[in-house]
């Protein structure tokens, strides 16, 4: 299978950047490096492998196709669905939080 490109929407892009920041302020440089290489990891993975995400989360907010794909040694889930020529990550969220209410936070025009 041919990978596709990784696309995260404005709402990923920013979980990640709070995430480095929390790492970071944190007094935690290796850990900020290793949460990036993690995402990397998963992003490679879901490139190639879409289907073997969990389709949980889509079940329990009713949202076709949504997977998601858990980062390795960090409490965090990239939330995605598969598109034709593409990946759509929709966010990069800690395990730990309300997640449906967290996948229902409207995207900034």
């Amino acid at each position: 299978m041919k990978a596709k490109p990784v696309i995260p929407r404005e709402l990923a892009n920013r979980d990640i950047d709070e995430a480095i920041a929390y790492y970071l302020n944190e007094g935690s440089e290796p850990s900020a490096i290793g949460f990036i290489n993690a995402l990397q990891q998963a992003y490679l993975h879901i490139s190639r492998h879409p289907a073997t995400g969990s389709p949980r989360y889509g079940h329990e907010l009713e949202i076709p196709g949504l997977r998601s794909w858990p980062l390795k040694r960090y409490s965090h889930l990239v939330f995605y669905v598969e598109r034709e020529d593409h990946i759509d990550v929709w966010r990069v969220l800690h395990s730990q939080r309300d997640i449906p209410a967290w996948m229902h936070e409207p995207e900034k025009p």
